[in-house]
C-alpha cells in the first residue's frame, strides 16, 4: 500500500477520534492530554502525506514511462527467441510448435489468415552467436553453411523507408498547389487572392506477391542440423532484398511487378535528364543545382548519388588536373553526400557507345524520397507432395510489398551516361 493511502486513513481515524472527544463538555486530563498528542500527530501526518505524494508522483512518471515501453521490449524479447528450425520440422514432420516460437505464430494467425506457417519479418534478421550444433559421433565433422551471396541494399542507402501495414491501404497526401504571398498595392488595396490547396495521393496498395521458393534435401536436414535455421534465414533475407531492390528501382508495374522508380517516373512527375555524354562532376552538379533551386536540398552535400559500378570505372580514370592527379570520381565523392553502387538496381548498359542510367535522391524536412510498403508477415508454406519421395522439404515464403514516392522533386534521374 503506498504511504500517501496509509497516512489518509490515518488522518480519517485521528479526526474520528477528535470529533468524539470534543463533543464532551468536560473531557477528562487523560483525554485532554489525548486531543493533544493527536494534535500534534495530525500537523505532522500533513507533512509526511505532502512528502510522500512528491516522492510518488516521481514513482508513478517513471511506472508510467515504463509502461509505454514495456510492450515493445517484451515483444522484441520473445522475437529473439522465434526459431526457424521449428517451422521446418512443424511442415516436415508435424511436430507442434511451442515456446516463443508458438506464441508468435498463435498471435500472428489472431490477426489475419495464412495457409501455411506465417513467420514475422523479424526473424529474418541475422542474428549472431548462433553455430552448428556439435556433440554428435560421426566420423566427419561438416562445417557451417556456406551461403550464396547477393546483392546489397541499396534501398536503405538510397534513403527509402520500410512500411509494414497491418491491413488495407495507406495514402500519403502531398501537397501540390502554388500558395503565394502578395503586397497589397495601395492603402486599401487588397492582398493577393485565395489559392486553392491541393493535394495528390501517392498510395500503397497489397497488389504485388513475392515469392521466394526453396528445397531441401533430406541430406541437407540430417546434415546441417540447427545450422540449416541460420542458413535458411539468411538466403530468405538476401533473395527478398535482392528482389525488392530491383523492383524499388526498375519495377515495370506489369506481370505482378511494382512500378519501380524508372517506369513510374513521368506518372509520378519525376525529372528525367538525358546526359548522352561521358560521366563528369559537371553533369551530376547541374542536378544537385536543381535540386537547391527546388527547396529540396540545401547543399551536395543532402544529394544521394546511385550509379552502375562501369561509371566509377570511366570516371576515375578520367584525370580531370593532371598535375595533382585529381579524377573526375575525386571531385564527385568530395562534394555529394553519398554514393552507392550496384549493378542490381540499375539496368546493364545497352547501346554503342554503352550507356546507363543513375538516380540521384534527397531527404528533404525529414521525409524519405520514397516508401516500400510491406504487409503483415511472412507467410511460409509447404509442398506436402513435390518431393515426397525422397523426403525433402519444399518451402514458399510470400511477402506482400509496393513502392511509391514522396515528392517527386525529391528524386530525379539521368540517363544516357556513356
Amino acid at each position: 500500500m503506498l504511504d500517501s493511502v496509509k497516512i489518509a486513513r490515518r488522518q480519517s481515524e485521528i479526526r474520528q477520534t477528535l470529533s468524539e472527544l470534543v463533543g464532551k463538555d468536560k473531557p477528562s486530563e487523560d483525554e485532554t492530554r489525548q486531543m493533544e498528542e493527536m494534535d500534534r500527530e495530525y500537523r505532522s501526518n500533513e507533512t509526511r502525506y505532502r512528502a510522500a505524494l512528491i516522492a510518488e508522483d516521481q514513482e508513478r512518471r517513471e511506472a508510467g514511462a515504463d509502461l509505454e515501453t514495456r510492450s515493445s521490449r517484451e515483444w522484441a524479447e520473445v522475437m529473439a527467441g522465434f526459431e526457424m528450425r521449428q517451422v521446418a520440422l512443424a511442415l516436415d514432420e508435424g511436430r507442434a510448435l511451442d515456446g516463443k516460437t508458438g506464441e508468435i505464430v498463435t498471435e500472428l494467425r489472431s490477426r489475419g489468415g495464412y495457409r501455411g506457417v506465417p513467420v514475422p519479418w523479424e526473424a529474418l534478421e541475422i542474428r549472431a552467436g548462433e553455430t552448428v550444433a556439435s556433440g554428435t559421433p560421426d566420423p566427419i565433422r561438416t562445417a557451417p553453411i556456406i551461403e550464396r551471396l547477393f546483392a546489397g541494399s541499396v534501398a536503405a542507402r538510397m534513403g527509402g523507408q520500410m512500411v509494414n501495414v497491418g491491413v488495407g491501404e495507406v495514402e500519403y497526401p502531398v501537397a501540390t498547389s502554388s500558395v503565394t504571398a502578395g503586397w497589397a498595392t495601395s492603402e486599401t488595396g487588397n492582398v493577393t487572392g485565395p489559392s486553392a490547396y491541393t493535394t495528390v495521393d501517392r498510395p500503397l496498395k497489397p497488389d504485388h506477391n513475392l515469392g521466394v521458393q526453396m528445397r531441401i534435401t533430406r541430406k541437407t536436414l540430417k546434415q546441417s542440423g540447427s545450422g540449416l535455421e541460420q542458413a535458411v534465414r539468411r538466403d530468405m533475407n538476401g533473395a527478398i532484398e535482392e528482389a525488392l531492390d530491383r523492383a524499388v528501382f526498375l519495377g515495370s508495374g506489369s506481370a505482378g511487378e511494382p512500378t519501380g522508380l524508372f517506369a513510374g517516373a513521368s506518372g509520378w512527375g519525376i525529372n528525367e535528364q538525358a546526359v548522352t555524354a561521358a560521366p563528369t562532376w559537371g553533369a551530376f552538379r547541374s542536378e544537385v543545382v536543381s535540386f537547391i533551386t527546388g527547396n529540396a536540398a540545401s547543399g551536395p552535400g543532402d544529394v544521394r548519388l546511385l550509379i552502375r559500378p562501369e561509371v566509377w570505372d570511366t570516371m576515375d580514370a578520367d584525370i580531370w588536373d593532371a598535375g595533382s592527379g585529381i579524377t573526375e570520381w575525386d571531385r564527385l565523392t568530395a562534394a555529394l553526400g553519398g554514393i552507392t553502387m550496384s549493378h542490381n538496381a540499375l539496368a546493364d548498359p545497352t547501346g554503342d557507345p554503352a550507356a546507363t542510367s543513375a538516380v540521384l535522391t534527397t531527404t528533404a524536412g525529414g521525409v524519405p524520397p520514397f516508401f516500400v510498403g510491406t504487409w503483415g508477415a511472412i507467410d511460409l508454406i509447404r509442398d506436402p507432395y513435390s518431393d515426397a519421395q525422397s523426403g525433402g522439404l519444399r518451402l514458399t515464403a510470400l511477402a506482400t510489398m509496393d513502392v511509391t514516392i514522396s515528392r517527386a522533386v525529391q528524386t530525379r534521374i539521368l540517363t544516357g551516361i556513356q
